[in-house]
């Protein structure tokens, strides 16, 4: 009988429960639980009430911020018609101060929230308001990690309406927390002071004055302030950051938080700042050691561990290319070297030669990357095939490829007598044998690193020069990594592979994927005059090979003029048929029910303008990732009626050639590259980044909301 009754009591008091207005359960997004909570259980008519969005993120997940930095997008309220208030009546989120979220440490900076946070924001009760107000709608927001996943929740709360005030204790607690995290106005004065290309900010005021620390300045809208790093230095009266602008003109105020973590240790103080144009406030310099970067707090988000990935397959990719058969002949001569010094009783110096060896490769390695980080300073947008765009380029990397395929069919030998000349270095004893040994290593090596030195670039992309360089020192310490561990350990000289007829077979099959990377090549340059000419050339300079590896007798410097003439030829006539303009070609290929166009802001803008949806494909032909899209989802015909069906216009942005307006558009939307997908939804002017890798379910579904949606407002 007691137990029964205890059911019955627990049964109650979960009915009970269920029926209190403002409790809910907070609702799983996927990476993020999401509650919405009130301060208020029972609210008076008149009266301003604080409710608010309760996240709690999955470890290594962020959320954005009012501006999301150079990417991404902050969380979004839509409010639904089952929603007994007036709109006008609920009030904008009072944002917490955010904290930096690095993508690519200094350059492309996010700002959000990880781990838990609540933002706030204020309900006006109408003053007839006697009945329980229900809230309920949708709340989208993007999440991110490694990646970047939109989530959305469906969200309800129910207010009562009384004459009497009833707090509910631990929805007023969290709501209270968040609202002490909101910055206060700055009680001083801020000034924006032109410097040439940056922008010096000067903040001033009792809140700050006398702090030292790291600075940061936050503005609330995004294309006037880059958010990389912000050098600063402090003053008795308070502080001076100096700005990168996207802007060519100071606006009339900038707007945003200015953020200090103070040297101390202690709680950051953030303000709220109105800057206007004058000249910099005294008082905000002359404190000695207090220069910064301006990098304040980040979260778990902010990629150390990504390095970590980053550097360990660059040393992978290092170690496997000791397997290649261009670089295994010169590691087997100075191991068999290494291994008679030590029978030899010299076992004091292979330590030295194992480390002189690396030095070699390293160097080698360090002058590659001081090439590509000197290319990628030239240029105002460098990605991994930003070069591809450039048809001159195109043609001579593809005829590369052939002249590596015909080396490695063994038509020519220079190779080896290059790996001959290793042979006399390697051989030579001493700490400069070591060294030149490693420098060969790495630049016989070169027809091997290409692909290893292409996953780099991609790993680096847009990453500062440090990273760059320790990617680049990574690939080489795996190249010298199997010589080192011999040099200190000797007798696992047994475990080297003995060269041998495999060698060149192996070899021998490496001729293919070159001349396969040869024809993508020459497809890439599409109807471009450089295509036909590359092709040609190709044979061309097979034969000026051909005859120059067969000349001899009487006729040998005849023959040999003839090659080298032919191959000079097959060279310099495609590379100059790249400097030409290839021919407008305005046609657009028409997929199912649907034409795509030509991108631009003004077409996007007319589009929006009239109510319209619009899906922009940023692409190119030498993308794989963006031809891979194209095949599986862009051209299915049930993905393609969708678009049509959603009222949705296809755009295609095509960077197969340099293009200044996709450029900007790619560096306004966060991205280092292609591919790059925006979706407007009927009538918004700001659209939804989606992933790099599309699927037709993802893209139905997308296009399904924006017809459902068309049809509810009908």
């Amino acid at each position: 009988m007691m137990k029964k009754l205890i059911q019955l009591f627990a049964l109650c008091l979960a009915t009970l429960s269920a029926a209190v207005p403002g409790v809910a359960e907070p609702v799983d997004g996927g990476h993020a639980r999401v509650d919405f909570i009130s301060e208020r259980e029972v609210a008076i008519p008149g009266e301003t009430v604080w409710l608010g969005f309760d996240f709690e993120m999955d470890p290594k997940w962020h959320i954005y911020w009012l501006n999301a930095g150079d990417a991404g997008i902050p969380p979004e309220m839509f409010w639904s018609d089952e929603t007994t208030i007036d709109e006008a009546a609920i009030g904008e989120i009072s944002w917490p101060r955010p904290e930096l979220i690095p993508v690519v440490e200094g350059e492309i900076m996010d700002y959000g929230y990880s781990d838990r946070v609540v933002l706030p924001f204020p309900v006006t009760i109408p003053d007839d308001a006697d009945d329980t107000i229900r809230f309920d709608g949708t709340l989208d927001y993007l999440i991110c990690e490694d990646i970047c996943i939109p989530e959305r929740v469906e969200l309800t709360l129910y207010l009562e309406v009384g004459d009497t005030q009833v707090p509910d204790m631990d929805g007023a607690e969290r709501i209270a927390d968040a609202l002490a995290q909101v910055p206060p106005e700055l009680d001083g004065e801020a000034r924006l002071t032109q410097d040439g290309d940056t922008w010096v900010l000067s903040v001033t005021g009792d809140q700050i004055a006398g702090i030292t620390g790291d600075a940061r300045f936050f503005p609330e809208t995004h294309d006037i302030v880059h958010s990389a790093d912000q050098p600063h230095e402090f003053g008795e009266a308070g502080v001076r950051l100096t700005l990168t602008p996207d802007s060519d003109e100071l606006p009339e105020t900038l707007a945003g938080i200015l953020a200090i973590h103070p040297a101390g240790g202690g709680d950051p103080i953030a303000v709220n700042i109105d800057a206007v144009p004058g000249d910099a406030l005294e008082g905000t310099t002359g404190i000695a050691g207090a220069s910064g970067s301006g990098r304040t707090e980040s979260s778990g988000a902010s990629g150390g561990i990504n390095l970590v990935v980053m550097l360990s397959l660059a040393l992978l990719g290092g170690l496997v290319l000791n397997l290649m058969p261009c670089v295994l002949p010169v590691l087997s001569i100075k191991a068999i070297g290494m291994v008679q010094a030590a029978a030899q009783g010299e076992k004091s110096h292979l330590r030295e030669h194992g480390i002189w060896y690396t030095v070699g490769v390293l160097l080698s390695f360090a002058a590659t990357a001081a090439a590509f980080l000197t290319l990628r300073a030239a240029g105002q947008f460098v990605s991994l095939g930003f070069q591809l765009q450039y048809p001159a380029v195109v043609a001579a990397l593809a005829l590369v490829m052939v002249l590596i395929g015909l080396w490695l069919l063994g038509v020519f030998h220079l190779g080896t007598s290059v790996q001959n000349v290793g042979s006399g270095l390697a051989s030579k004893r001493g700490n400069s044998g070591a060294f030149f040994t490693g420098v060969l290593a790495a630049v016989v090596g070169a027809p091997c690193v290409g692909p290893f030195v292409g996953v780099a670039l991609g790993a680096v992309l847009d990453k500062p020069w440090p990273i760059v360089m320790a990617v680049f020192l990574a690939l080489g310490l795996g190249l010298a990594l199997p010589f080192l561990v011999l040099s200190f350990v000797p007798g696992l000289h047994k475990a080297l592979p003995k060269p041998g007829a495999w060698m060149e077979r192996l070899k021998q099959a490496f001729a293919f994927p070159m001349f396969l990377t040869a024809a993508w090549l020459i497809t890439v340059l599409g109807n471009h005059p450089a295509a036909g000419a590359t092709a040609f050339g190709a044979v061309i300079l097979a034969f000026g090979v051909w005859l120059m590896s067969v000349s001899g007798g009487r006729l040998k410097v005849p023959v040999l003029a003839a090659g080298a003439a032919l191959s000079v030829f097959a060279i310099g006539w495609p590379v100059m048929a790249g400097f030409r303009d290839a021919p407008a070609d305005t046609s657009v290929k028409s997929y199912a029910s649907v034409t795509p166009e030509p991108w631009s802001n003004e077409r996007v803008a007319e589009l929006i303008a009239a109510g319209e949806g619009v899906f922009v494909d940023f692409t190119a032909t030498w993308c794989a990732t963006c031809q891979v899209n194209k095949r599986t989802t862009l051209t299915k015909p049930d993905v393609l009626d969708a678009m049509a069906q959603a009222n949705v216009n296809f755009l295609v942005a095509d960077f197969t050639r340099p293009n200044e307006e996709i450029a900007a558009e790619l560096k306004k939307r966060g991205s280092p590259g292609i591919p790059l997908y925006l979706l407007y939804a009927p009538g918004e002017s700001e659209p939804e980044i989606l992933p790099t890798l599309l699927n037709p379910g993802m893209m139905k579904r997308k296009l399904g909301a924006f017809e459902t949606a068309g049809l509810e407002d009908n």
